[in-house]
């Protein structure tokens, strides 16, 4: 029986509760820029399928798309609903690929249901973890985490990696990764609670950046510099670290959270030409990169490994879920702020592979 299947023919959904780009955000993104209306959905065509959304990623690149300008994707236009990946149920089918009931992962934005074409979707196992984890540990932020680390960061036994938003859904899988290739860990977030749960995680040190003294803690941290530095935030955070990154460090540049508001330069001195003189003389690598720039060569690899690696307990997750899609807008926005605390996660429907909660 195909998990979440109806036992009865249910009336066609006509309609979808969408999030949509209402104008563009001029720093700061505001309730207005973001707009809930209702959709007409279309009829499923050949090859595609009727989703239902069950749950809604949120993250922090969705900031850059909410912009005109260039970046390594589209942006949302306005009106437009807002993108995001998402974990379904398959309603309606007019592909051999998939049937109703089936559990997938799919990019149908910020809306209650969504006519998709079939190719692009995958789907998902619930005997083998929560659904949900498709979207945080086992999907994008797991994946970009592993890829990030292995391939820019490439560590090794015995070197020192520091992780900025150390506890969100790719600074925390970073940190464990490295540990289980034998490097020394330190986690940097906001607050004593984040802070404490890294230490449950078992990074060697755990700094708030919060604190008076973060700049002498870190240097206490790291009294052998630094030789991977995976950038989430930049910022003071990039500023405190970037004076202990060691000969042939490298960089993995993942997001910089702390600057995607900005609508002017930062104030203060040019720091430039010291980035530059440093990559040069400490023969740095810098290197920008999205997910999606390895799905070909490394997401077998990936599934495998933190299958084997979240089985046997070595990985360690946790999930902020949000209930309902009309509180979408109100979470990014703390999302931006730095106040989910792990994979932020919007409840929209009723999850079919789940237990119903006891009668009271």
């Amino acid at each position: 029986m195909q998990c979440g299947q109806p036992s009865v023919m249910l009336p066609r959904v006509s309609q979808s509760r969408a999030v949509v780009l209402a104008s563009r955000p001029v720093g700061e993104p505001v309730r207005s820029n973001l707009r809930l209306e209702t959709r007409e959905l279309p009829a499923v065509g050949d090859g595609q399928v009727l989703l239902r959304t069950i749950y809604l990623s949120l993250d922090p690149y969705m900031r850059g798309r909410m912009n005109a300008s260039r970046s390594y994707a589209k942006p949302v236009e306005v009106g437009a609903v807002m993108e995001g990946g998402t974990v379904c149920e398959v309603l309606e089918s007019a592909s051999p690929s998939f049937s109703p009931g089936d559990i997938v992962l799919a990019h149908s934005g910020w809306q209650t249901h969504a006519v998709q074409d079939s190719q692009p979707l995958r789907k998902i196992d619930p005997a083998k973890a929560p659904i949900s984890t498709a979207l945080g540990v086992l999907g994008m932020p797991g994946f970009a985490a592993y890829v990030g680390l292995t391939e820019i960061g490439r560590v090794r036994p015995g070197e020192t990696l520091v992780v900025a938003a150390a506890t969100g859904a790719v600074g925390s899988v970073v940190g464990q990764i490295a540990k289980i290739q034998g490097a020394r860990t330190v986690g940097i977030a906001g607050g004593a609670s984040k802070v404490a749960w890294l230490r449950e995680l078992g990074f060697d040190v755990a700094l708030d950046h919060r604190s008076p003294t973060f700049k002498n803690e870190l240097s206490e941290a790291v009294p052998d510099g630094i030789d991977i530095y995976f950038e989430n935030v930049g910022g003071a955070v990039w500023e405190a670290v970037f004076d202990h990154l060691n000969d042939f460090a490298r960089v993995p540049v993942c997001g910089l959270i702390s600057q995607y508001n900005q609508t002017s330069a930062p104030t203060g001195p040019d720091r430039l030409p010291q980035l530059m003189s440093a990559i040069n003389i400490k023969r740095l690598v810098v290197r920008g990169f999205t997910q999606r720039d390895f799905i070909s060569t490394h997401y077998c690899d990936f599934q495998r490994d933190m299958s084997a690696w979240l089985a046997d307990g070595r990985i360690k997750f946790r999930e902020d879920f949000v209930d309902g899609l009309e509180n979408a807008p109100d979470a990014f926005f703390g999302l931006l702020k730095g106040k989910n605390f792990g994979k932020l996660i919007v409840k929209v429907a009723d999850d079919p592979t789940r237990p119903a909660p006891p009668m009271p």
